[in-house]
């Protein structure tokens, strides 16, 4: 019946099936031999119906017939995972039609893609961010979309920081990821510099009675930190004036952080 009406329309087709996996995993085989021989009984007609199939792996393919397999591989394109540039790129589109102007911070947008990049150029995750992230701000009250909100939720969607891990840190660690916590607390930025950091740090060891460590050290417990996936930490860029440590905290929100490092620390 469709070809039919293609016929009679003088129209061609270009059916592209994204996720293909799930027709495979629903339907078996029998859809796509389906589809892959439907010229068979028309050879001498036009072409009406041409096949794209969208998947992540090709494994899936391996539960076909080798007959509908050989003619689904026989064109192949295997596209590269999205870079960060992209996945923002696809996020601010969403903004575009999810938000008002101005309300989500280029920050945040920022850290977004670099957490969706993280996850194998996953622009479905970045978009599932973006969404928990406005709907933080949302129920806060917030006028804006902050890095603490995009925090929030990804903590709530891939939960990789696990609070036992925190809490059996050493005493300055600890005191190190509050001055951070509190610090992001009262930004907008994704990022904070190392000397700001040890600002914040110094800051709370005097709150403390502690007697701050040495730059030395402060590196020591940011590479712990960040092999822990506690936090996150990188080389400024090119457009920064001379190179230095920028640490992040995108799995966990700064807030949520503070209240339980203070609870465990005694200020609480």
């Amino acid at each position: 019946m469709l070809l039919q009406v293609l016929d009679e329309q003088n129209v061609f087709v270009v059916l592209a099936l994204d996720e293909l996996e799930a027709l495979v995993e629903n339907e078996g085989a029998d859809a796509l031999y389906k589809l892959t021989r439907v010229h068979e009984s028309r050879l001498k007609a036009p072409q009406r119906l041409s096949l794209i199939g969208i998947l992540r792996s090709l494994e899936c393919l391996e539960a076909l017939d080798e007959s509908t397999r050989s003619t689904l591989q026989r064109n192949i394109i295997l596209l590269d995972e999205y870079s960060k540039g992209q996945l923002k790129d696809i996020l601010g589109v969403r903004v575009g039609l999810g938000f008002r102007d101005g309300v989500v911070l280029d920050e945040t947008l920022g850290l977004i893609a670099e957490l969706a990049e993280r996850e194998g150029g996953n622009a479905r995750y970045g978009i599932e961010l973006l969404w928990r992230a406005g709907k933080y701000a949302d129920a806060s009250g917030l006028s804006e979309v902050s890095p603490e909100c995009v925090r929030r939720a990804s903590s709530s969607v891939y939960p990789t920081v696990q609070k036992d891990v925190v809490f059996s840190l050493g005493l300055h660690e600890k005191l190190f990821l509050l001055g951070l916590a509190r610090r992001f607390k009262r930004t907008t930025e994704a990022y904070l510099s190392m000397g700001v950091a040890e600002e914040a740090y110094r800051i709370v060891c005097e709150e403390y009675g502690e007697k701050p460590r040495r730059h030395t050290q402060l590196w020591k417990y940011v590479n712990n930190l960040s092999a822990a996936d506690i936090v996150e930490s990188k080389v400024s860029s090119d457009g920064v004036r001379g190179k230095t440590t920028l640490i992040g905290l995108p799995y966990v929100s700064a807030e949520e952080l503070e209240r339980e490092l203070s609870r465990r620390l005694g200020l609480q």
